[in-house]
């Protein structure tokens, strides 16, 4: 078997789409904290939220009279939580530094990956995670914004239902399909939270500045992310979302000029060594992968398709029956 096609492989190249979704969401929150003079964090949240739902509706055009009612429901939910977990995140972000807000924001896939993994070796890698976190926030300083931590720790549940969610809703529909709803619903709900207190403040500058936002994040690293959750255990990618709080740090100190100490700076080797063991050990099996959806729910419609066009959501079924999850 090759390499491409093998459970390693699949979990290689996954791994690649979660660091490189972790990259992107880092740099776009970065980015984001620009418009918090002018919009606030909710309304920065908000404006992402709602021009990334309508990219993925023209892009990807979902039938939604084909989709099952159990995938509508995942799919809504998951909108939901999204839309809280954006929230929350930007709204901690602007009370502590993007390092420690992500280190706290972590806990969420932590637990996931406490919860899902077999066998006292695997929780080798949450451990070793958790000692980075806490080298990362640095709580004997005692220097604390409750409210911040507040924020993050909610972001961090939001953030483990959004990775059970996002693999079962990219079990129920292929291609984007799962994302074509979910992300107007995270754009709805954001909506009725922020919309009414920033719409006044809105310009055409603050517009076009969030459409660019709302590629660099969401609509880049949660179409990553899903599949990612194709090829991978939630609670692999769960430890591999570990590396988050170092990007955090690296861009908090290159974009935001936040300088990290000698602590911090120990925490990105463990949270690092902790994310290439989740990598090297988190393919699905047989088992954790669904049978196809039935009918036409299972087909992409619109440019963007499982299997042709500019995204590849999967190998081909016959050459990887382990990894494919269409």
């Amino acid at each position: 078997m090759s390499t491409r096609h093998s459970p390693a492989g699949g979990a290689r190249l996954a791994s690649g789409f979660a660091v490189l979704s972790m990259l992107c969401v880092q740099l776009g929150i970065a980015a984001s904290t620009g418009l918090f003079d002018r919009i606030g964090p909710t309304g920065t949240a908000w404006l992402r939220l709602a021009l990334a739902g309508v990219i993925f509706l023209i892009i990807v055009r979902p039938r939604i009279r084909t989709f099952s009612a159990r995938a509508l429901r995942g799919a809504a939910l998951l909108g939901v939580v999204t839309a809280g977990l954006t929230i929350f995140f930007m709204a901690a972000v602007n009370r502590i530094p993007l390092g420690t807000a992500s280190a706290l924001e972590f806990l969420g896939p932590l637990g996931v990956a406490v919860a899902r993994s077999k066998g006292a070796r695997n929780l080798l890698w949450p451990a070793l995670a958790a000692v980075g976190v806490l080298l990362l926030t640095e709580p004997w300083h005692g220097r604390v914004d409750l409210l911040g931590i507040g924020f993050a720790l909610a972001a961090a549940t939001c953030w483990a239902a959004y990775i059970l969610l996002t693999q079962r809703v990219g079990d129920e529909l292929s291609g984007l399909n799962g994302l074509a709803i979910s992300m107007p619903v995270a754009g709805i709900a954001a909506t009725l939270v922020a919309a009414p207190s920033v719409a006044s403040s809105l310009t055409w500058e603050i517009v076009a500045w969030g459409f660019g936002l709302a590629i660099l994040l969401p609509v880049i690293p949660f179409a990553l992310e899903m599949m990612a959750l194709r090829k991978l255990s939630a609670a692999a990618f769960g430890t591999l979302m570990c590396l988050e709080p170092a990007f955090a740090l690296l861009i908090g100190f290159l974009i935001l000029d936040q300088r990290p100490g000698l602590w911090p700076l120990a925490g990105v080797v463990f949270v690092m060594a902790a994310g290439v063991g989740a990598e090297r050990n988190g393919s699905r099996s047989v088992g954790d992968a669904p049978a196809d959806p039935p009918g036409p729910a299972s087909a992409t419609t619109g440019p963007v398709s499982a299997t042709t066009g500019p995204v590849s959501l999967g190998p081909d079924r016959a050459e990887a029956p382990s990894l494919s999850r269409e």
